[in-house]
């Protein structure tokens, strides 16, 4: 399999270092600070969106054991296990996370989130405005999901 190497284009800074406090990520605000090789006027633009797609690597997770057998979600003995790609967990081949995020200010090479779901000090390898057009229509999902996750964006 080739492989590839992605270099960070930011940091994420906030009040959050439990990378084990799994939940109310809702009004967690966080700036992820761009790297000045892109400019000041890298982010230009981008405060005419009301959200922006951040994808983040799980960096202060250690390397993921086996992704043959499928799992519980969140390691819930009361959920069904699902495969590797079922989830959004950290414990991912690649470890990359995506969140989509409200965005409150833009200044220069610093870009201020609300709901950003990574940890202080967690980099950032790409950021995506979203857009409407993108937005898929329809998503199903099962229904314990819901409850998994009722208090994951809670604040």
């Amino acid at each position: 399999m080739p492989s590839f190497e992605i270099s960070q284009i930011g940091v994420v800074r906030n009040e959050r270092t439990d990378i084990q406090d799994t939940d109310n990520w809702g009004a967690v605000r966080s700036t992820i600070t761009v790297d000045e090789r892109f400019g000041e006027a890298c982010l230009q633009g981008l405060d005419g969106f009301s959200h922006v797609e951040v994808l983040f690597v799980f960096d202060q997770f250690s390397e993921p054991d086996g992704h043959l057998e499928p799992r519980p979600c969140r390691g819930r003995p009361d959920l069904p296990p699902v495969g590797i790609f079922a989830g959004r967990g950290p414990r991912r081949p690649n470890r990359i996370g995506v969140t989509c995020c409200a965005i409150e200010s833009v200044r220069g090479r610093e870009l201020t989130v609300v709901g950003l779901d990574a940890v202080s000090g967690t980099p950032v390898v790409d950021l995506k405005p979203v857009m409407t057009e993108f937005l898929p229509v329809g998503v199903e999902q099962p229904g314990w999901v819901g409850d998994v996750m009722a208090e994951y964006f809670r604040p």
